[in-house]
């Protein structure tokens, strides 16, 4: 894996996150990053000349910490970071980088893409989410804290820039126009207005559940945002039945359609719910609080690394509708990350389910990892996994 990011007289070790990344031929900055950067930094040198302030930079969805630490390098001690990120793996990617790279942490105010932004920024560094229901609610929050004298620097591959994603800009920034392409990537050049009508959103999303009295709760960057995902429609009617007071860890948990669903079935159990996406999680917590509320007090809510926050042996069961990509790198590594941190919080006899594409190799890798891996159902795209924790 390239680790060593020069640009410029920069140079940087930036690794992508988790650390056992077995993606060899992945790095941890991409050519966007690059764009942003040679904007960015001779602005960030021009504003440090011209005040004795340091220069406000608002940065949104850097994904392993590239663009922090680039500026951050470049001008020390001269500017104050609000870093916008809504996973967990990339705030602590940016703090790993960072470390290892010497800069100083009190240069960086860490926020949740639910934290209210900073108003005024001076430089805006803004790396395109994937999902576009997200990058509107981005957008919205941007539009109130931008002032005329902000810069919005915007940088994409260009595959992803298309006239959805500048008919946004346009809506909630002002009159937006792509660039040339540049090393496969361009820049989106728009115009701040601040007497712009703008469109209300109307994040989080609420919708029913077929068959159930239920209704989900999803914020803008949780997946299948207003449709139960055929994967997770598949696991209802999967799941295992839990003796009472058993504890579950809902792995992965989205906006907390599984944990409904157990707590349903079994209400005399313990439940954690956990996912790396804050909004996830404030997604899983508002659908819990308004449909079962009286079970709050048998639900904790973590943003986590996987299950980095459980204790060893401390669960009954864990289940999983585990992810095959990190971005936009199609990879199994997050679910083979997944599958180890459940072997070790399970209890002697406590038991891993899952749900997966049929496709994908986890049968393997269950068998490998615990010694044993039991098919329990499967329709044409998917496979119900188990496998159990013996001494």
């Amino acid at each position: 894996m390239n680790t060593q990011f020069t640009f410029g007289a920069t140079q940087l070790r930036l690794h992508r996150w988790p650390l056992t990344q077995p993606n060899h031929s992945l790095q941890a900055w991409d050519a966007a990053d690059e764009l942003i950067l040679e904007q960015a930094l001779p602005l960030c040198a021009s504003l440090q000349a011209s005040q004795q302030t340091p220069v406000r930079v608002l940065i949104l969805n850097d994904a392993f910490g590239a663009l922090s630490c680039a500026i951050g390098s470049a001008t020390p001690g001269s500017t104050l970071q609000h870093l916008v990120q809504d996973s967990v793996l990339s705030q602590l990617a940016c703090r790993h980088n960072r470390a290892q790279n010497t800069l100083p942490s009190n240069e960086i105010i860490e926020l949740n893409s639910l934290d209210p932004l900073p108003e005024n920024p001076q430089l805006v560094l803004f790396k395109l989410p994937a999902n576009h229901s997200y990058l509107a609610f981005q957008l919205a929050a941007l539009s109130k804290v931008l002032t005329p004298q902000s810069t919005l620097l915007v940088a994409a591959k260009a595959k992803d820039i298309n006239r959805n994603v500048l008919a946004l800009f346009t809506q909630f920034i002002g009159p937006t126009q792509a660039s040339l392409t540049i090393k496969k990537c361009r820049y989106i050049e728009t115009t701040f207005q601040a007497a712009l009508a703008r469109p209300q959103l109307n994040f989080p999303l609420r919708w029913p559940l077929d068959d159930s009295h239920f209704t989900l709760v999803n914020h803008a960057n949780v997946f299948a945002r207003e449709k139960l995902d055929i994967g997770a429609r598949f696991f209802l009617q999967h799941l295992p039945r839990v003796a009472a007071g058993s504890t579950v860890i809902d792995l992965g948990c989205g906006n907390g359609v599984l944990s409904l669903q157990l707590l349903q079935q079994q209400p005399d159990c313990h439940l954690v719910l956990c996912d790396e996406s804050y909004m996830a999680v404030a997604s899983a917590h508002a659908s819990i609080a308004e449909n079962l509320p009286t079970q709050m007090a048998q639900c904790q809510f973590v943003a986590d690394d996987c299950l980095t926050q459980q204790a060893d042996n401390s669960a009954d069961w864990v289940i999983c509708n585990p992810p095959f990509h990190q971005q936009t790198a199609v990879t199994t590594h997050i679910a083979s990350q997944m599958f180890r941190d459940a072997k070790r919080v399970l209890k002697t006899g406590g038991r891993l389910r899952i749900v997966a594409n049929r496709h994908l190799p986890y049968r393997l890798q269950l068998e490998k990892l615990f010694g044993h891996c039991q098919q329990l159902a499967a329709n044409p795209k998917f496979v119900i996994l188990e496998s159990i924790k013996r001494s």
